[in-house]
């Protein structure tokens, strides 16, 4: 077992919490008001504005808080220490590289100073963990009992297998311990594409499947806060109300094959799929977000315990989203339960591109289970580039993460903070 030791952490960025309303519109708090963007910025392939990659509302501002060649290429989720004395210093991300070497980096926040920022000053990065047989780092999570979480995004087969679990197909997770980065497979979790992890409050850890069909993942620990052993389970729409929602049931896997490739076991299960599941996010009352990427919708899924679950369509292109909202990826709630999503239209592998991918804002509805409205928040203004890793670290609704990925001009990928100026 890792050890449970809890990583310190004090965060120093602050940012604001940002919201989906034109400004006159009630909102709990004096920094949930932004003027959304009417459209997405006119991008360059010549990368942007390095230091101002995004186009921002007025009042907002960015800073680049660690660029390439402080860490590896291809960065990718966010988390900080959430727990422990010093909570929120130390910003982890991962590192999607494609061919062994992947890595867990970290930033000391409290490096930075408010001077820094004025003089795009950034705070001191290190990597933390990385090995050969690592490949594409995407999903990464601070855990209840104060280790990491980092996963793999390959599909089967894996090109660089991991030598203690050579059954393994797919990409596996890693518990990382925060202080030695050392760090343990957890194959009981399932070996597929990883993306989105998360964990609700009885400790149970969510994910996905990011191919298509992709499948919806709960794993149980057999003892709480440990991740070596568990049942992993799939969801399954039981009684459909069309386009895979509806009542669903989390039907159990085989414990054996899901270390082999989970997507088989959930497949011969006969649990549902869905064209690219992505990130996931699960808010304090028991709902989780997934967004579909290949589908152009976000999903959410009700929680109350047990396995049973409920199915329904959050924000959708052309319904209660612009028909330009397109290809969402990561996914990020604020404290008024504002729900931000990434766009990723393909960045630095598409050709032709004009227009910056964006961040959009999905505002709760009345009836909970549909967003009001979808608006956008900030655009990029480098057409090889996508956003990627959007973070609010817990107790902090007013600093908001970003990651720039793929950039082109320099071809340095930034990590960036946005506050309230």
């Amino acid at each position: 077992m890792l050890s449970r030791q809890r990583a310190s952490a004090a965060v120093a960025v602050s940012v604001t919490a940002l919201a989906l309303i034109a400004p006159g519109v009630g909102a709990s708090h004096p920094f949930s008001r932004f003027e959304p963007l009417k459209s997405s910025t006119t991008c360059t392939a010549a990368g942007g504005n390095p230091n101002d990659p995004l186009t921002l509302p007025p009042s907002f501002s960015q800073d680049v808080i660690a660029s390439e060649p402080q860490f590896p290429d291809f960065i990718d989720m966010n988390t900080v220490n959430e727990t422990g004395p010093d909570a929120g210093r130390y910003l982890y991300r991962t590192h999607e590289l494609p061919q062994g070497s992947a890595a867990v980096t970290v930033t000391d926040l409290s490096t930075i100073t408010p001077e820094d920022q004025e003089e795009q000053d950034t705070g001191e990065t290190r990597v933390l963990a990385s090995r050969a047989d690592w490949e594409r780092f995407d999903g990464i999570r601070w855990t209840p009992f104060g280790t990491i979480i980092a996963a793999e995004e390959v599909n089967n087969p894996a090109v660089f297998p991991d030598p203690t679990v050579p059954q393994a197909r797919a990409g596996l997770l890693y518990e990382i311990d925060p202080s030695s980065g050392a760090a343990a497979a957890r194959p009981g979790v399932g070996a597929r594409a990883h993306e989105g992890i998360d964990f609700d409050g009885a400790g149970n850890l969510y994910g996905i499947s990011e191919t298509d069909p992709g499948y919806l993942y709960k794993f149980v620990p057999d003892v709480k806060g440990d991740l070596s052993s568990g049942q992993l389970f799939a969801l399954k729409i039981t009684q459909s109300n069309g386009d895979r929602t509806g009542g669903a049931r989390w039907v159990p896997l085989d414990r054996t094959q899901v270390q082999i490739d989970s997507d088989e076991a959930a497949a011969a299960a006969g649990a549902t799929g869905y064209a690219r599941p992505e990130d996931i996010e699960i808010a304090g009352d028991g709902y989780m977000y997934v967004a579909i990427t290949d589908e152009d919708r976000v999903l959410q899924v009700s929680l109350p315990g047990g396995r049973n679950a409920t199915v329904s369509q959050y924000v959708k292109a052309g319904v209660n989203a612009p028909r330009d909202f397109f290809k969402p990826d990561n996914l990020v709630l604020d404290v008024d339960r504002n729900l931000y999503i990434t766009e990723d239209p393909g960045g630095f592998f598409a050709t032709g591109k004009t227009q910056g991918d964006d961040i959009w804002v999905a505002r709760p509805g009345s009836n909970r289970t549909r967003a009001s409205r979808t608006v956008r928040f900030a655009s990029l203004t480098d057409c090889d580039a996508e956003p990627t890793g959007i973070y609010f670290a817990p107790g902090q609704p007013g600093t908001l993460y970003v990651n720039i990925q793929h950039r082109g001009g320099d071809t340095l990928d930034k990590a960036l903070s946005v506050r309230k100026r």
